[in-house]
């Protein structure tokens, strides 16, 4: 039988265990970026890091961290969402998706928003159609 695990990561050998999959989405990172963002968006945002377990080996992360904004009033936004390339549209995403949602509502949350990729049209589908997520807005980026 397939065991599966949704672990929150805390320490650094976690996150450490966590980034091969991470990679997948933030291409641009080594592990050392990626152990000091996470450390510093924990310290400095309460972010969240999140890895679903199947069969003792991490095929998917979430990292999440809850807001303020006067558009949204008190949410929590998605930063990442990734599964291993060749587990995907098995649930794991869905799930991990799931598990956020549901710790939004214990911890009083009503709203949970993220952006996605302009050429990640499989993940937009899935957020539309599978998770009912809307479009409500365009994020834009300046590189300064």
């Amino acid at each position: 039988m397939s065991t599966v695990k949704i672990v929150s990561l805390v320490t650094p050998d976690q996150w450490r265990e966590a980034y091969p999959v991470m990679k997948h989405l933030r291409t641009h990172l080594d592990e050392d970026a990626f152990l000091t963002l996470v450390e510093q968006a924990q310290e400095n945002d309460h972010y969240q890091l999140a890895a679903l377990y199947y069969e003792e080996e991490v095929v998917a992360v979430i990292g999440y961290m809850p807001m303020v904004t006067l558009y949204n009033g008190r949410f929590i936004w998605v930063c990442d969402l990734v599964t291993k390339p060749e587990v995907r549209s098995q649930g794991f995403g869905e799930q991990l998706l799931s598990h956020v949602e549901q710790w939004a509502k214990e911890q009083g949350f009503n709203k949970i928003s993220l952006s996605s990729g302009l050429q990640r049209v499989d993940a937009h589908r899935f957020y539309e159609k599978k998770m009912d997520y809307r479009k409500v807005s365009y994020v834009f980026l300046k590189d300064l």
